[in-house]
């Protein structure tokens, strides 16, 4: 064995330990990694960062941007309210969940799908007092099911695609790639066969578990006043179909209706152009209200501020007792004037106030929810004024009025990449310049929305990947998996599948994913047969990551908030994964024949 085959596969064997065992960070480890093979000379420094320069790392990264347009525009949360609507039974509520989420995750990547409905869902749950830990499992592998049925669907999905297209070229052929909805050959079926395993299985497998963090036992409650403005989606429709009757940590206390006050609501009571309705709740809760379009908050302060409201947000601040207002009403204070800040809801101790905002005296304690901007926050840390002054995180307002604008740019950029018009990488920056520009995604916001540690990840397994090709390490793996599966091809498939799979789940699905990538190639070179089969192989054993919580970032997401263990994710996860390893072994031969 050469010497750089050795260090290459110790690096390898160390990557493997780190990520299993130690739980590490993926991006510090890989990155340590790439940085041992280019000391040790098995990289050059071109070799090295070429992985960074990879197409599908930079769509990754654009597309991040263009789902910052579509959670600050709020065009998939309320949406996604209204279609679940309300469930008889919990496997009525996981079917509401597992199709959306996977027909979304077919057009957007599936790690902001499951961001973007993570605290819809579990608001959702609450509502209709469902097992949130019934849901988010199936919400994770529902997003995964549907990335895998187009080239966009996953981001591992895109980097691999950038490594096929390198290949062909490599080896003289046509460097097309894979076209948008050809991966669906296997994709569909695998979705198709997926949800209907996880709806009738995960009732009875997925086990009760109570969530890494509940709420507090005594919650800060605020009241509150929203208006429904004249224009608003909810005029003429009942409390109850317009989702404000079981909202969590919250709930409508009585509609002042032109001076008559409707006390005790009734469910099937219609909404009106400028109700106003007073509810009482939680600070988590007051963002949810601000989520859905045609409310707002009553008070008239909020269009009197300098700023636009797209640039603000929630602030908490308590009152101290050395503030000038004491025992003066907010109006007579003046609040706004002097602050640049609107009050939108008070708490005191616990008590409910029975009192419009402008009317509601200051108290030392009392407890502010304001809105404005973080300026407000800098001068006011310190002051003498309030005790303490936080910014409420997620708390911008959604700009509603573009909602339609980022929806519009998400089919624009299916659409033109579906047809072919566009590749993805020149989709996606176009689409995630149109954010920006129309202003459904600020520059700072689109600069926040990238997850670095991801594009580290990718960056940096690839150049491992590199290396393994580089220092043989491909090939002599590649030999020793064609002895041990012999002259077979389908054997073979099976076992680089397998393989693949086994090492998604203990190392991420990156990692696997640009790690096993050259050696299926070589694989097939050293059988003498089409590399395509084999490459698919990789991409969809990559993709289906189900048996763990590490091995894929949504099911990382939603290990927390669902309280699950590793037992849960091997329970339901297991079968999942044969299946779609089936699936793929015998479907990718018939579409992606092995001769050449």
């Amino acid at each position: 064995m050469d010497w750089k085959i050795a260090v290459t596969l110790s690096v390898l064997a160390a990557v493997v330990m780190a990520l299993t065992w130690l739980r590490a960070a993926p991006d510090l480890v890989l990155l340590g990694a790439l940085t041992l093979l280019l000391s040790a000379g098995i990289l050059d420094p071109a070799g090295a960062l070429s992985g960074f320069a990879n197409e599908g790392l930079f769509t990754v990264a654009v597309l991040f941007v263009v789902a910052d347009g579509l959670n600050r525009t709020g065009a998939i949360a309320f949406v996604g309210q209204r279609l679940l609507g309300q469930p008889q039974s919990t496997r009525r509520a996981q079917a509401r969940i597992v199709i959306p989420a996977a027909v979304l995750s077919a057009f957007m990547n599936n790690t902001p799908v499951v961001a973007l409905l993570l605290p819809v869902i579990s608001d959702w749950a609450k509502k209709h007092r469902i097992s949130i830990s019934h849901l988010l499992m199936p919400l994770s592998y529902a997003a995964i099911l549907g990335g895998m049925c187009t080239l966009i669907g996953t981001s591992t999905t895109l980097v691999l695609n950038g490594l096929l297209i390198k290949s062909q070229q490599a080896h003289a052929m046509e460097p097309s790639g894979l076209a948008m909805f050809e991966i669906a050959w296997i994709g569909v079926p695998a979705m198709i066969c997926g949800i209907s395993y996880v709806l009738i299985c995960a009732p009875w497998l997925l086990k009760e578990r109570k969530p890494a963090m509940t709420e507090l036992s005594d919650p800060r409650e605020y009241t509150l006043e929203m208006i429904v403005d004249a224009s608003s989606p909810l005029v003429g429709t009942t409390i109850e179909s317009a989702g404000l009757r079981h909202l969590p940590g919250m709930y409508l206390m009585e509609i002042d209706r032109q001076g008559h006050v409707l006390p005790a609501v009734s469910s099937e009571a219609v909404l009106e152009a400028d109700d106003r309705l007073v509810f009482v709740g939680i600070v988590e809760s007051v963002i949810d209200l601000q989520k859905i379009p045609g409310l707002t908050p009553a008070t008239d302060q909020l269009f009197k501020l300098d700023s636009p409201r797209s640039e603000r947000c929630l602030i908490e601040a308590v009152v101290s007792n050395s503030c000038p207002f004491l025992r003066m009403t907010i109006r007579e204070a003046r609040f706004r004037s002097r602050y640049d800040a609107a009050v939108i809801a008070v708490a005191r101790n616990g008590q409910r106030i029975n009192r419009k905002i402008g009317d509601i005296s200051l108290q030392a304690g009392d407890t502010l929810l304001l809105e404005g901007t973080t300026a407000f926050i800098e001068a006011q840390r310190n002051s003498r004024d309030f005790f303490l002054v936080s910014r409420v995180e997620g708390s911008a307002p959604p700009v509603h009025e573009r909602a339609w604008i980022s929806r519009l740019v998400l089919t624009l950029m299916v659409l033109s990449v579906a047809s072919g018009l566009l590749s993805m990488l020149k989709a996606a920056m176009l689409a995630a310049g149109s954010m920006i520009l129309t202003r459904c995604s600020r520059g700072s916001d689109a600069r926040r929305s990238v997850d670095w540690s991801v594009l580290l990840v990718i960056g940096a397994g690839l150049g491992i990947g590199e290396a393994i090709s580089q220092s043989g390490t491909a090939r002599f793996l590649a030999e020793n998996i064609v002895g041990l599966a012999g002259e077979n091809p389908t054997f073979t498939l099976i076992v680089i599948y397998g393989i693949t799979m086994v090492f998604t789940n203990l190392i991420t699905a990156k990692a696997a994913a640009v790690l096993f990538f050259p050696i299926a190639v070589e694989t097939a070179q050293q059988l003498g047969v089409s590399f395509l089969p084999f490459a698919v192989a990789v991409i969809m054993a990559s993709a289906a990551s189900f048996a763990s919580s590490i091995g894929y970032q949504t099911n990382l997401m939603v290990a927390g908030p669902g309280g699950y263990r590793t037992s849960d994710y091997l329970r339901l996860g297991v079968p999942l994964s044969i299946i779609v390893w089936i699936l793929t072994v015998v479907i990718a031969p018939l579409v992606w024949p092995f001769t050449p």
